[in-house]
C-alpha cells in the first residue's frame, strides 16, 4: 500500500496541472488603460450608405471594458443611427480580459472604425440638398422671419422620392442658444424615411432668430422643403 501513495500524489499533481482556473475580479486594482484593444471577438458592423447619409464616416470610439470582456460605447459618433449600430455591435463583441497576478481587472481603450461607402456618389448622381423655402430667400437677401446661421446637412437621392414630386412643411421652436428643439412635421412627404431625414437635418440647425420673437414663449418658426423630380444637383 505504501508504494500506491507516491503514484497517486504525482497523478493529483497532472490533474491540478492541467486545471485552468478562471481568472478572478478584482475591484481593488485600477483599471488597464491601452491604445490598442485585444479582441476575443472583434466587432461586426453591417451598414448601408443611407446608414453613413451618403458620405464616409471615421469613428473613434472609446470603450470601457469590464472584467468579463462585455464593452460599451461611451462618447458618440454624431450620427444617432450609426452610433446606436456601433453600441450593438461593439455589445456582441469581447475583448480579452486583462490580468493582474490571476485577477482580472477592466480596460479602458480606444477603437478606431473607418467606414466606407458601398456605392459611392458619381457626377451623374442626382442629389438634392437643403433648399428650404426660408434658406432660399435668406440666400437671396430677401426678408425672412429667421435666418439659418449655415445650410443644414441634407442629401436625398432622387430614387428616394419614389417618382414624385414632394412637399414637406415642418416647424420648430428655438432654444436660448438658438439649437433648434421640438421639430414637427406639419405636412409629410407620404415617405417616412424622407421626412426622418429632414427632421434630423433641422435638429442640427443653428438659427437667428429677432429678439423680438423671444417674448412668445409659444411661437413656433415655420418652413417648407420641396423636392421637384426635374430639378436637382447634378
Amino acid at each position: 500500500m505504501l508504494l500506491c501513495i507516491p503514484i497517486a500524489h504525482t497523478h493529483a499533481k497532472e490533474i491540478a496541472a492541467n486545471v485552468q482556473l478562471t481568472p478572478q475580479k478584482s475591484s481593488a486594482l485600477p483599471a488597464h488603460l491601452t491604445t490598442r484593444l485585444q479582441w476575443a471577438r472583434t466587432p461586426q458592423l453591417e451598414y448601408s450608405d443611407n446608414d453613413l447619409n451618403h458620405q464616409d464616416r471615421a469613428a473613434i470610439v472609446r470603450v470601457v471594458s469590464d472584467e468579463t470582456g462585455q464593452a460599451t460605447i461611451q462618447e458618440s459618433t454624431g450620427l444617432p443611427q450609426l452610433d446606436q449600430m456601433l453600441t450593438s455591435a461593439a455589445k456582441a463583441a469581447q475583448i480579452k480580459p486583462f490580468t493582474v497576478d490571476g485577477n482580472a481587472i477592466p480596460t479602458i481603450g480606444y477603437q478606431a472604425f473607418t467606414l466606407k461607402l458601398t456605392q459611392p456618389l458619381n457626377s451623374n448622381d442626382c442629389i438634392y440638398t437643403f433648399n428650404s423655402e426660408n434658406w432660399l430667400k435668406q440666400q437671396q437677401d430677401k426678408s425672412v422671419p429667421f435666418k439659418y446661421l449655415k445650410q443644414p446637412v441634407l442629401q436625398v437621392e432622387r430614387e428616394e422620392l419614389k417618382g414624385k414630386d414632394r412637399l414637406i412643411k415642418f416647424k420648430f421652436k428655438v432654444d436660448k442658444d438658438g439649437q433648434a428643439t421640438r421639430i414637427k412635421i406639419k405636412k409629410g412627404s407620404g415617405i417616412y424615411a424622407l421626412d426622418e431625414k429632414i427632421m434630423q437635418a433641422i435638429s442640427t440647425a443653428s438659427v437667428e432668430v429677432p429678439k423680438t420673437l423671444w417674448l412668445y414663449k409659444k411661437s413656433s418658426l415655420k418652413d417648407q422643403i420641396e423636392f421637384r423630380l426635374d430639378n436637382c444637383q447634378q
